[in-house]
């Protein structure tokens, strides 16, 4: 695979992907990251999009605990676009303690860190791009979000396939979905695993940048793109070939 050294006094951003989970709601058998996408594991696919980032010189890919040889053959044989220091680490029981494994592996001279879903093979670019340099301007923690378009009601607890009584209806043009990739400081990041662990969904967090939106330090959204969305039934696999078959004939991708 195509390797480099991080150059001092040069912009550093660091990802991490955690892509140890089984991804159930795709069906049975592998993992959800390494389903095949337009011939090539979704993983893969995740992996350059980062890759194409050009302040990203790494990239950790946090693999299935039994499985980290075999995900490091995978990117050996389809190298990213650019040359990056590619680095495949064991993952954990849970997402969280997967990125905590992530951090540990973490370059030094890193100043900026991203967690991605390994789930979202296609977020272009220009997002990436926007969430790294919303921390380099001082963000500890910075989001990609897009606009809710959906009605949204909130319920008084889940009804377990009963009809489930309404108790209110937010307004929606306060509300943000959220995607990844996500930044951070990695002091704030690093902080908030430690602070966290094992506490299972750190105490309401469901994504990293709730957990250090629980430190008290701020949060902050940058837009999304709608193809960053994330393949998590069928129909998601359908809309992400309809894409990649759009770019190959736009952009030659």
């Amino acid at each position: 695979m195509s390797d480099i050294a991080p150059v001092p006094g040069v912009p550093h951003t660091a990802v991490i992907i955690p892509a140890a989970g089984r991804g159930v709601r795709l069906g049975p058998g592998i993992p959800k990251a390494l389903r095949l996408l337009n011939g090539v594991p979704i993983l893969v696919h995740a992996v350059r999009a980062m890759a194409a980032a050009r302040s990203v010189a790494t990239v950790i890919v946090v693999a299935p605990s039994d499985g980290a040889e075999g995900v490091r053959a995978l990117l050996d044989e389809h190298p990213p676009p650019r040359p990056v220091h590619v680095q495949v680490v064991p993952g954990g029981e849970t997402r969280q303690e997967s990125v905590r494994l992530g951090l540990a592996a973490l370059p030094a001279d890193a100043d900026v860190v991203l967690v991605h879903d390994a789930a979202r093979p296609l977020v272009p670019v220009d997002t990436v791009e926007a969430v790294a340099a919303a921390v380099r301007a001082g963000a500890p923690a910075v989001v990609p979000a897009l606009p809710v378009t959906d009605t949204i009601k909130q319920i008084a607890a889940p009804g377990g396939g009963a009809p489930e009584p309404v108790t209110g209806t937010p307004d929606r043009s306060l509300l943000r979905a959220v995607q990844t990739p996500q930044g951070f400081a990695p002091d704030a990041l690093l902080d908030a695993h430690e602070r966290f662990a094992g506490l299972g969904g750190a105490e309401g967090a469901t994504d990293d940048a709730g957990m250090v939106e629980r430190l008290g330090l701020p949060v902050v959204l940058v837009p999304g793109h709608e193809e960053a969305f994330k393949v998590t039934r069928p129909l998601d696999l359908v809309l992400a070939e309809a894409v990649l078959a759009r770019r190959r004939i736009t952009d030659g991708y």
